[in-house]
């Protein structure tokens, strides 16, 4: 039943949604569960990653430096993608809302993961290319509006 459920929550996000079904299962087998209480950190700006979150319920506060650049995500953000792919320091803290779930997805087992199913890193890989392309192109945009 949880494992079900765990799947269900990996398949709402737009990163694991292009997953194959069988690649889905075994990152849900190998993700832990976490609880986080009001105001609870889950992690540090400049912490070492070894792992990506996915949000199940509730809010979590990223922030870069208290009082500067924050944002509020919600379920299913995936946070700390990055982190499933290469060893990244965190570039923001993460500090609960409210009672929160996450899924901890180790990058060991992600990669693991990835490696058994290539379909599916096939797939992730044309996603991330996809959005990569998106951001230099909004970056591009953004260096057109700027005076000399």
């Amino acid at each position: 039943m949880a494992l079900e459920a765990d799947i269900r929550h990996l398949s709402r996000n737009p990163t694991f949604a292009a997953l194959e079904a069988d690649a889905l299962r075994e990152l849900a087998l190998g993700a832990e569960t976490i609880m986080l209480r009001k105001g609870e950190i889950l992690f540090r700006r400049e912490d070492v990653s070894d792992c990506g979150y996915l949000l199940v319920f509730g809010s979590i506060l990223l922030e870069t430096d208290p009082g500067q650049g924050e944002q509020i995500v919600r379920p299913p953000t995936l946070i700390g993608d990055t982190a499933l792919i290469t060893r990244t320091r965190r570039p923001v803290t993460a500090t609960a809302r409210e009672q929160c779930s996450l899924l901890k997805i180790s990058r060991l087992h992600f990669l693991s993961v990835m490696n058994d199913f290539p379909r599916s890193a096939e797939r992730l890989k044309r996603i991330i290319s996809d959005r990569l392309v998106q951001f230099i192109r909004e970056l591009d945009g953004i260096a057109r509006d700027v005076p000399d």
